[in-house]
This record gives structure tokens, sequence and C-alpha cells, in this order.
């Protein structure tokens, strides 16, 4: 079993906001290899589908960014996984909307749901796609820039960039090495 964590927060207030770019992009997942609706547990929702021949879920964490680790953590104790068999989709503050790469470790750079999913694994070598969101603009706090809507025309092309390679979920399901990931995709 595989499981993708999009990151985000939960509620209308939050939707089209930078910080949820994980819970943008996993709708993508969802809908492009018709996921089902599962239901709700360990403060997730959680779809299902079978991928190249491997039961992968895709999980929404309703924690809130902040205590993303929790819901992270719960499933990967619960289903017993190896940190290679979950990749985290978060949003990038560093990158601009056209920057979209995968990662194999690393700090939080300030990322709080980062920040929270490393102090509950003791680790920072987990598998990562950071979506860029742009830099704040000048005068902006971070916060504010995170929480912040995108228009129409940044989560368009946010998900015109990652539909022109979502098949890494394919080839990360059927086992492909995530270097080999990296490379083709980066």
């Amino acid at each position: 079993m595989k499981i993708i964590f999009g990151l985000g927060n939960p509620g209308t207030q939050y939707q089209r906001t930078r910080h949820n770019a994980g819970f943008l992009l996993l709708d993508e997942i969802i809908s492009r290899y018709q996921a089902d609706l599962v239901g709700e547990k360990f403060k997730s929702q959680i779809y299902s589908a079978s991928i190249g021949g491997e039961k992968v879920l895709m999980i929404k964490p309703l924690t809130f960014m902040n205590l993303s680790g929790e819901a992270v953590s719960q499933f990967v104790n619960f289903y017993k996984l190896d940190l290679n068999d979950f990749i985290v989709i978060h949003d990038e503050k560093d990158f601009s909307i056209e920057k979209q790469q995968f990662k194999n470790s690393g700090s939080a750079a300030g990322h709080n749901g980062l920040k929270n999913i490393i102090t509950h694994f003791h680790t920072t070598d987990f598998q990562r796609l950071r979506i860029g969101v742009g830099n704040p603009e000048p005068g902006w706090k971070i916060v504010d820039w995170v929480l912040s809507k995108m228009s129409d025309t940044e989560i368009s092309s946010m998900v015109s960039i990652f539909n022109s390679k979502i098949n890494w979920v394919k080839d990360w399901a059927s086992g492909v090495d995530f270097k080999n990931i990296m490379n083709k995709y980066n």
C-alpha cells in the first residue's frame, strides 16, 4: 500500500489559498485515478484507488496545517508503512507558481506542516512534492501570503503543470525508485 498526503487547511475560508496547494493537487489525482471517497479516519478525509496494481490511499488531513504530523503519523503507524511508502504534497513559498519539485529529504524550511511531520517521525527523510505558490510580495508577512487566495490564472497554471507530469503517481505506485521519479519529473 502507498499513501499520498495532500496538506492544507479544512474549511471553505481556506479554499484557493496558497497553503492549500496540497489539497488542490490531491484533488487532481483523485479525479484522474477515479478514487473513491472511503470516509474519515484519524481526523482525515480518505480516498482510495488501485493504481499500477497497488492500493493507494489519498489523504487530506483535517487537523489544520500546523498539526499535519498527527494525521500522517497515525496512518503510517496504523498501516506499518516504511517512510518510502508515502509522499507529502505541500506548498512551497520559495518557488514560483511554475515550479514543482520532488524531494526525498530536507528541512522544513519554515513550513509548519512539515515541521510537525518531522517532529512526529524524528527524521527529515521522507518523500515530498513541493508545489510553488510564489514568493511573498513586498510588504506581505509570510503567514498572510500563504493564507491569501490564488488567482484563477495562478491555479490554472499550477494545475496544468501538475497534470503534465501526473504519471509520476502510476510510476511511484508501481514501485519505480523515487530517485528515478525525481530525475524523470523534476
